[in-house]
């Protein structure tokens, strides 16, 4: 054990004592390590809070038992810190990143998010990434020496980079950012406090992207079947998951459908963490870097699934996608969700004094960009519970979103 409780780590685990700092400089903590005092900051911030009643994939009324973005970031915050501890790296802040990765996150998913960028199409558009990073430099407004959480340069880097670079070597966008170029929120932060958005980020960053994957995977399962939007039979089709619940039924003839869900779920999960954990090791073998910045100069990721369980784990998503994300039933709701939306931001960009009074106060003159994005910040912030009572506020009809 090391100060403050921390585990040992491995030469190319961030070292939390080498941390290159915070945009505002602060002193140490007596108690807890940089690191952990982000991840206090983060689990503290109000965006944390709101992911209780943000949607995963289903609004939050359809039931008590289907994922919100908490209960999923909690899941990816578990399986971050395991592969963490397994890889010798930094747990606090493998789960400060997994904590994090959805702050950015608008009301009802990624439909939501959908919507705000087209109707911010021409002012920048919207990314759920670049408003996390919004979220944690600029929008929280809690301490009295700055706005934002002050977190330190390892996790902006991580909550920025966790899916990999961003720019090729000549700053050209690339990934997700080929089309339109890098956000503007993270150019005009790294104009502050360069993030090096052409590296990878941390191998810490890299546990809590590919939690994300193992999480929603697992779990959007689960939810699919307790839904009723596939069953177990036709889960056969994915070769990956028809071979866990052929070795079920061996163990277990005619396990009651319940259990039966719950030990695929788990041996999902379980063979997803060990294959990243084998093929993470003889990465880090091969390349055998001596410090956390040898992991960023890497020509490719160093925390991942091997070949064979890259295939199993897009053929999950292969299923999901026709069967989950594009079922009929959540077509249906993602239509009326994205038409509160867009209702909500026309309406607020009309008529901005509708918004309370902090978030409209200096909008006076302002021009059309800066009114939108703070439009665009608002109902961002949005739970689906508040957006839809600030339609029915606005709005003669509002959708049940059923």
């Amino acid at each position: 054990m090391r100060p403050n409780g921390e585990r040992w780590r491995a030469p190319y685990a961030c070292d939390p004592g080498a941390s290159r700092g915070r945009l505002h400089p602060e002193g140490d903590s007596p108690t807890r390590s940089p690191f952990q005092r982000d991840r206090d900051r983060i689990i503290h911030s109000t965006a944390f809070r709101r992911l209780k009643h943000k949607t995963q994939v289903f609004v939050y009324h359809e039931g008590d038992h289907y994922r919100t973005r908490l209960t999923h970031t909690i899941e990816v915050s578990q399986i971050a810190r395991a592969l963490a501890r397994a890889l010798g790296l930094d747990e606090d802040l493998a789960e400060a990143l997994a904590l994090s990765h959805d702050l950015g996150h608008t009301p009802f998913g990624h439909t939501g998010e959908d919507a705000l960028d087209a109707e911010m199409l021409g002012q920048g558009g919207f990314d759920h990434n670049a408003q996390a990073l919004r979220i944690v430099t600029r929008l929280e407004r809690r301490y009295a020496a700055y706005d934002g959480l002050n977190l330190t340069w390892e996790t902006l880097e991580g909550l920025v980079k966790h899916n990999g670079p961003l720019v090729d070597a000549a700053g050209r966008g690339i990934g997700a950012y080929r089309e339109h170029g890098v956000p503007g929120a993270i150019l005009d932060y790294c104009g502050l406090q360069d993030l090096e958005l052409a590296s990878f980020a941390s191998a810490e960053a890299q546990c809590a992207a590919i939690a994300d994957d193992i999480a929603y995977d697992a779990h959007d399962i689960d939810d699919g079947l307790r839904a009723e939007l596939f069953d177990l039979t036709d889960l056969a089709g994915v070769p990956f998951l028809r071979d866990i619940l052929t070795e079920i039924d061996r163990a277990y003839p005619g396990l009651e459908r319940s259990r039966v869900i719950h030990e695929l779920v788990r041996r999902i999960i379980t063979r997803f963490v060990e294959d990243v954990i084998a093929e993470s090791g003889r990465r880090l073998a091969s390349l055998a870097p001596a410090d956390a910045d040898a992991i960023r100069a890497a020509d490719d990721a160093v925390v991942a699934f091997s070949a064979g369980m890259a295939e199993a784990e897009a053929g999950i998503k292969g299923f999901l996608y026709p069967h989950m994300y594009r079922h009929p039933t959540v077509m249906a709701v993602r239509r009326q969700a994205d038409g509160v939306v867009r209702d909500l931001f026309r309406r607020f960009v009309a008529e901005p004094r509708l918004m309370p009074a902090e978030w409209c106060a200096d909008l006076g003159g302002a021009d059309d960009s800066r009114l939108m994005r703070r439009v665009a910040d608002y109902i961002a912030g949005m739970t689906d519970r508040y957006a839809l009572e600030e339609h029915r506020r606005l709005f003669d009809a509002t959708p049940d979103l059923r």
